[in-house]
């Protein structure tokens, strides 16, 4: 794959800045049909995406099955809002009439990850090209197969030449000439909160908006009186599905004391029996991890967690018959404090840490105890409490008595060093777009008068 630099994103730039004035006065029912046309594409084509998707990322087919649909149905809900996109307010006034209305911002750049990263650029793109941006993409460079695809399903679908790009690249020379680019108006960045930080600074010489969905350290909070068995498996899938690389994974589960021994015995056993190898083969459930280098991270925590004294209850190795490839098993920690640093950090692979409490009041300490706020999950059978907890929990989107299941109206996104915005609905026009107030007046009214 070719790797871009600054003469390759300022070319892109300046292709989405000559597409813009074209696709901003494309009609909203216009747009809708061809971003149907887009998922219709994408479906046609979805076991090559998938295919593709577990190829570049070592994902498990049996997930990146679903990644067609997922990004097909991301394209078909934006594109169904592309005709009220920029519908504004009339706010009426004592002899005035007052009346907003929504416009594309321009061309805008979208950065995305490598942990899904074909779902994840429709989830950029959709809403940028309804609101009638035109975007620069630029993948991670660990995974940059599946953002070419697309691109060319979006030209097929009729989409013109120029609205969108795609630049392969680096992060500290296509993504920061991408982020610094005087035409580029707005940022749309998903990947780790120290990246975030960089682009910030970068695109602050030119007042970007920036719209960031960072890393997370998110808490499952499981109370006595939960439903235990449910509680169980959302928690081993919310941490060992997609290997562990999931933003929004519930990377420590904090346990109410009284079940803590048995919880914890139970969710061992199905961890040991997680079914680590091939990632094409549709009966795997982990799969190799994305980069050695990503493989060296997560290993790193599991000496520290064995420093920090928290107890190795299973997994934490790289398996012996493995072969090549960056496998690395289902690991969980024991017996930890909310001070350690595997109950800190983000570890972004299949590793959770365990943490028993006593009381609720500790339970919520412990929980907002980080930097992070992306996510939580809560499971409880007291209505008043679930309630009460979950909004007290300071993380951008709480799931009560459930695993992460999206509702795309909702809005996405997180607090603290999770990030800056709102995916979903109409949160994602309100960065893809400026809103303008008309104020007209109705009558002659008294206008002041100096220097007469």
């Amino acid at each position: 794959m070719a790797s871009g630099g600054p003469g390759e994103v300022d070319a892109a730039a300046r292709a989405a800045t000559d597409a813009f004035a074209g696709w901003r006065e494309t009609t909203g029912t216009e747009r809708k049909r061809l971003l149907h046309r887009v998922a219709d594409l994408i479906e046609a084509n979805g076991e090559e995406i998938a295919l593709l998707e577990t190829c570049d990322t070592g994902q498990p087919i049996r997930f990146m099955s679903k990644a067609a649909a997922r990004a097909a149905e991301n394209f078909r809900f934006f594109a169904d809002r592309s005709e009220t996109a920029s519908d504004g307010l009339s706010l009426p006034a004592s002899g005035h009439l007052n009346y907003t209305l929504r416009q594309p911002i321009g061309p805008v750049c979208i950065i995305t990850p490598w942990n899904t990263p074909f779902m994840l650029s429709t989830w950029k793109m959709a809403p940028a090209l309804a609101a009638g941006c035109t975007v620069v993409h630029k993948p991670a460079e660990w995974s940059p197969v599946t953002a070419t695809r697309l691109a060319e399903l979006v030209h097929e679908a009729g989409i013109p030449p120029g609205v969108v790009n795609v630049v392969n690249g680096i992060g500290e020379t296509a993504g920061r000439a991408l982020t610094e680019h005087p035409d580029i108006r707005a940022i749309g960045f998903v990947g780790d909160t120290r990246t975030g930080r960089a682009i910030m600074r970068q695109g602050a010489e030119t007042l970007k908006r920036v719209h960031f969905e960072l890393g997370g350290k998110n808490p499952v909070v499981v109370f006595a009186d939960a439903d235990l068995d449910r509680a169980l498996d959302a928690t081993v899938f919310m941490i060992y599905s997609l290997n562990g690389e999931r933003c929004t994974s519930g990377s420590r589960v904090l346990v109410e004391r009284t079940v803590y021994d048995d919880f914890i015995a139970r969710l061992a056993e199905r961890v040991k029996r997680i079914r680590l190898g091939n990632p094409f083969d549709p009966a795997t459930e982990l799969g190799p991890l994305i980069h050695p280098q990503h493989l060296e991270k997560v290993q790193s925590y599991v000496t520290a967690g064995r420093q920090e004294g928290a107890t190795l209850i299973a997994g934490g190795r790289c398996p012996e018959n493995a072969g090549a490839g960056n496998y690395f098993e289902a690991t969980l920690f024991g017996d930890a404090d909310r001070f350690m640093r595997i109950a800190r950090e983000e570890v972004f692979g299949p590793f959770l840490t365990a943490i028993p409490f006593d009381t609720e009041q500790e339970a919520l300490e412990v929980a907002n105890d980080v930097d992070y706020g992306l996510a939580a999950y809560l499971w409880t059978s007291d209505v008043t409490r679930a309630h009460a907890f979950g909004q007290r929990l300071e993380a951008g989107m709480v799931w009560v008595n459930s695993e992460n299941v999206r509702h795309l109206p909702t809005p996405f996104g997180g607090m603290k060093s999770s990030g800056i915005g709102r995916d979903g609905g109409d949160y994602s026009f309100d960065f893809y777009m400026e809103t303008k107030n008309i104020d007209i007046a109705l009558d002659r009214h008294p206008v002041p008068k100096l220097g007469k």
